[in-house]
C-alpha cells in the first residue's frame, strides 16, 4: 500500500513540476511580448500582464508544494538535528500536524472563496471566472495534505543531514 501511494505521489509531484515549469515558460514568453507590443509597436496588448499574474499565482502554489515534498522549504534545521529517535519523530509529527491544519484551512476556505467568486468574471478575460484565480489556494492545500500524509506513512519529517555540515564541524571543534 505504501509503495503504491508513493508511486502515485511521485506522479503527482511530476505533474506539479510540469505545471510550474510550463507556467514559468509561458510567463517568460508573454511578458517580453507585452513589452514589445507596448514600446516597439506602440499598441499595448492588454492581456499579457493579467495572464502573467494568474500564472504566477499557479507557479507559486505549485512550487510551494514541490518544495514541501522535497524538504526545500524554509526551516530551522539545527533544532531537529540536535534531537534523535523519538524526540525527533515527535517534533516532526507536531510540525506536520500544524501544517496539516493550516492546509485544511486553505482547502476549506479556499474552496469557499472560489465558490463565492465563481460567477464573477475577470475584466481582461470576460469568459474566465474570478474563482479560477483563487483555485490554486484549495488545490495547493489539498496537494500539501496529500504529501503530508506521505510523510506520515514514511515517517520522513526532516531532510537527511549531509555529512560534514556546519553543525558537525562546529560540534567537533
Amino acid at each position: 500500500m505504501k509503495a503504491q501511494y508513493t508511486r502515485a505521489m511521485d506522479a503527482l509531484h511530476r505533474i506539479c513540476l510540469f505545471g510550474a515549469g510550463l507556467a514559468l515558460v509561458v510567463i517568460t514568453i508573454i511578458i517580453p511580448y507585452g513589452v514589445f507590443t507596448r514600446f516597439v509597436l506602440n499598441s499595448a496588448s492588454s492581456w499579457p500582464e493579467p495572464l502573467a499574474i494568474l500564472l504566477m499565482i499557479w507557479l507559486s502554489f505549485l512550487s510551494a508544494v514541490i518544495c514541501y515534498r522535497e524538504h526545500l522549504h524554509i526551516a530551522v534545521g539545527w533544532i531537529p538535528n540536535m534531537l534523535s529517535g523519538g524526540a525527533r519523530t515527535l517534533l516532526g509529527m507536531s510540525i506536520e500536524i500544524c501544517l496539516l491544519l493550516t492546509n485544511l484551512f486553505l482547502l476549506w476556505y479556499g474552496t469557499k472563496l472560489c465558490q463565492a467568486t465563481w460567477n464573477q468574471s475577470i475584466a481582461e478575460f470576460p469568459n474566465i471566472s474570478v474563482g479560477v484565480s483563487y483555485l490554486p489556494v484549495p488545490i495547493g492545500g489539498l496537494l500539501t495534505i496529500l504529501f503530508g500524509v506521505e510523510k506520515f506513512l514514511k515517517l520522513d519529517f526532516f531532510p537527511a543531514t549531509p555529512e560534514g555540515d556546519a553543525l558537525d564541524t562546529i560540534s567537533s571543534e
